[in-house]
């Protein structure tokens, strides 16, 4: 059995990620609030991470950090509070969770590090400037830290399109907008929470193991495709 430490695996992407994971492996949790379900191969800890202290686990092979933000605003009501918070969240929770776990990745299993991005850090979209500079920095995180801990540890991010998820629901509040959205994609589909987990799934694995470093868009075409 691998051990995998995910952050934020109680709701949304996280969860289905420890649903995919979980029967076959040994997976800890932290997050504010615990999982709807549980399992004998599932250890949880409830806690803030940027404020509590993290727990002490032995051994480590994979590390997957969920959380995130979706906090559109135009750029004239967005607050530099709500600003730093995004950065929070999104950036600076993720280094301290690596700058607390690193030792135990480095004596892992054929040990990797899984982040999240979003599309806007690469398509340009109205009110997405908190969100889109806070993943912006998890991407050249991912990009550095890949350089840096090669061989030993691999490091990729997806970055996701609109996901079916509570984080989204303002986005699919109504099926006017949910008609907008799938129609604003190529592939006339937004994304539920299975298919990222199956993507981060198979980046986790043995048989990603040549790859680090890289940005996976799962963006129904919305990035790649202009029709």
């Amino acid at each position: 059995m691998r051990n995998i430490l995910v952050i934020g695996g109680s709701k949304g992407i996280g969860k289905a990620i420890i649903t995919n994971l979980v029967e076959e492996n040994h997976v800890y949790n932290v997050s504010r609030t615990s999982p709807d379900f549980s399992h004998n191969n599932l250890t949880h800890f409830s806690l803030d991470i940027l404020t509590d202290e993290l727990p002490e686990i032995d051994k480590i092979d994979t590390l997957i950090y969920c959380p995130g933000s979706i906090n559109l605003k135009p750029i004239s009501r967005l607050k530099l509070e709500e600003f730093r918070d995004d950065f929070e969240i999104n950036v600076v929770g993720a280094v301290k969770i690596i700058q607390k776990y690193l030792p135990k990745l480095k004596e892992g299993n054929s040990p990797n590090i899984l982040l999240f991005s979003t599309v806007a850090s690469k398509l340009g979209m109205p009110f997405h400037a908190s969100v889109a500079a806070a993943k912006s920095a998890v991407e050249g995180l991912t990009k550095s830290l890949g350089a840096e801990l090669a061989p030993t540890i691999r490091v990729n991010a997806i970055a996701p399109t609109v996901t079916d998820t509570d984080l989204a629901s303002k986005l699919l509040r109504n099926d006017r907008m949910i008609e907008n959205i799938t129609e604003r994609h190529p592939l006339k589909k937004y994304l539920q929470p299975k298919e990222v987990a199956d993507l981060a799934t198979f980046l986790t694995s043995d048989k990603a193991k040549s790859i680090s470093g890289q940005i996976f868009e799962l963006d129904c075409g919305i990035v790649s495709f202009k029709i």
